[in-house]
């Protein structure tokens, strides 16, 4: 039903398309603007004389010129959310438009009135016939056309990465912490330093994520290779302990107790000195973060370097990335808890081992990139090979120019049909490879190839994502944009991020669990198509 002019869903309609100046009504239509004559009489002189021009007009003369304009007219109905702009430079493209205007009539209609009757012909030589999937078309061409933006999902996808990617302020307050955290070691070991890794520096981050950082002490090393070049040889006298394991934990735990009694808005301090990798978590007041603090992560940087390539050389790999993960979460695939079921990085592994087996690949495999490498970048870490190229400008641009929405429903078909049974992942070769053992998902470690980052993930959680994954595939394809547009139903990837078996708002609005709030409001985001979206996270 048309909306009544003037009323608070037209005012919201009006700032969606940007379009200013009053906004008369058009005859039980909401009229969302006008530009030119469209809705005066025709007038054929300028100024004063052209109101009495028209009066002397008979009324076969005004029939006339109405049913020429007519016949030099259009009518296009829009994405929810047009850049006007962007239209009338497109339809100028084919011959000079006289007047147009917007209305709302089961969804945003543009009348476009060009100068000439050929223009519409030459629009009409660009206009595809609808699909006949599921319906036989009549091939009439008229000129009522539907225009829909290119890759709707893909735009939708930039959309989600611009929205919850971390921001340069958001980065800023990050490496802040580290400084602040190293303040404070620096009272027992002057040379050390903090330094952010994962999440916060591998161009994967999201808004809220918690912040990894590592005490490092490889300057310490340096310096004591310097003093071995005098007549002596000099070192300090330190104390030694049986591991490098107790040494950790014990530097940790001074540390914790530091921070716990003297740093600034350092609160609800916890040494987990037991853990594989002995942390200590707190809360930085002053910042808003969960840190977690560790010691000499050297591996750890190197996955975080490899990554931030990854993430640098398509801007796909970024967005398609935060899709996944987002749909992860909205179908309790993940959990930010420690559990049985896969975890953020393991799944971001997968996305990185799928665009590698893409063809063209869209990014190269680790074995390649360490034929890339020179002196410089060759790294042995705990008798783990960890080179790999660091000087972005020597790795080949992909020549893959498959697009975003076609790589979300190509993911899902891929995993959704991919042999976890017999097959492993790994990113060294990019390729599948018979697993070693017998867990129910197995992820090389990209660099510590002994171990499988997804050891903890159980039969039933791998199945579950594998049932999620086909369904998507599904949805993806059965898909009917249009319809779903006018019945104002959530579409492309809104359609994804609601549990499946609850397909409309009424029921999404009464949604208990995990970031519910927040998947409610990126759905609304995701229902008007974001112009300048995809420019933006192109340009990171």
């Amino acid at each position: 039903m048309a909306l009544r002019a003037g009323g608070p869903a037209l005012a919201l309609l009006r700032g969606r398309l940007r379009l200013p100046g009053p906004v008369p009504a058009a005859r039980g239509h909401a009229r969302l603007g006008r530009s030119g004559a469209a809705a005066q009489p025709a007038a054929e002189e300028p100024g004063e004389d052209a109101e009495v021009s028209a009066r002397k007009k008979t009324f076969a003369e005004v029939q006339t010129d109405r049913q020429d304009q007519a016949e030099r007219t259009v009518l296009i109905k829009c994405p929810s959310k047009i850049n006007e702009k962007k239209l009338l430079q497109y339809l100028s493209s084919h011959g000079n438009v006289k007047s147009h205007f917007f209305f709302e009539n089961r969804g945003i209609n543009a009348l476009i009135e060009f100068s000439e009757k050929s223009s519409i012909a030459s629009l009409q030589d660009a206009v595809g016939i609808p699909s006949a999937a599921e319906h036989h078309v009549v091939p009439f061409k008229s000129r009522l056309f539907t225009f829909t933006l290119k890759n709707p999902i893909s735009s939708q996808m930039y959309m989600l990465l611009n929205e919850y990617q971390l921001t340069e302020e958001n980065i800023k307050l990050r490496f802040l912490a580290c400084s602040l955290v190293r303040d404070f070691t620096r009272a027992y070991f002057p040379d050390s330093t903090v330094k952010p890794f994962g999440s916060s520096v591998n161009t994967f981050g999201k808004l809220g994520s918690d912040v990894d950082m590592f005490l490092d002490f490889h300057n310490t090393g340096k310096h004591a290779t310097k003093m071995k070049k005098g007549p002596f040889e000099m070192e300090y006298q330190m104390k030694r302990l049986p591991s490098e394991r107790l040494a950790t934990q014990r530097i940790l735990s001074v540390i914790g107790d530091c921070l716990d009694n003297f740093g600034p808005g350092c609160v609800n301090v916890q040494k987990i000195l037991n853990a594989r990798c002995p942390l200590v978590k707190f809360s930085h007041q002053p910042t808003g973060f969960q840190c977690d603090l560790s010691v000499s992560n050297s591996i750890a940087i190197r996955s975080s370097e490899l990554l931030y390539i990854y993430g640098c050389l398509d801007s796909r790999v970024r967005a398609l990335v935060f899709t996944i993960r987002c749909w992860a979460r909205v179908h309790g695939l993940t959990n930010s808890a420690p559990g049985t079921w896969i975890t953020n990085f393991s799944l971001t592994m997968m996305v990185m081992f799928f665009l590698q087996r893409r063809s063209p690949p869209i990014i190269p495999t680790l074995d390649q990139l360490k034929e890339l490498a020179d002196e410089k970048d060759k790294h042995i870490i705990g008798g783990y090979d960890c080179s790999f190229v660091s000087d972005l400008t020597k790795i080949k641009p992909t020549k893959n120019t498959e697009t975003l929405d076609v790589l979300l429903g190509e993911f899902f078909e891929y995993f959704g049909n991919f042999d976890f049974r017999k097959n492993s992942i790994n990113l060294r070769k990019g390729k599948e490879v018979n697993k070693p053992e017998s867990s129910p998902l197995y992820i090389w470690n990209p660099f510590e190839q002994d171990l499988n980052i997804s050891k903890n993930v159980n039969q039933p959680q791998l199945e579950k994502f594998v049932a999620m994954a086909r369904e998507s595939a599904w949805i993806l394809q059965k898909e009917d944009k249009t319809q779903q547009i006018i019945d104002k139903e959530p579409w492309g990837l809104a359609a994804l991020l609601i549990p499946f078996g609850k397909s409309n708002s009424s029921k999404m609005k009464n949604r208990r669990g995990i970031g519910s709030e927040t998947i409610r409001g990126l759905l609304d985001s995701l229902k008007l198509n974001n112009a300048n979206s995809q420019q933006k996270a192109v340009g990171k």
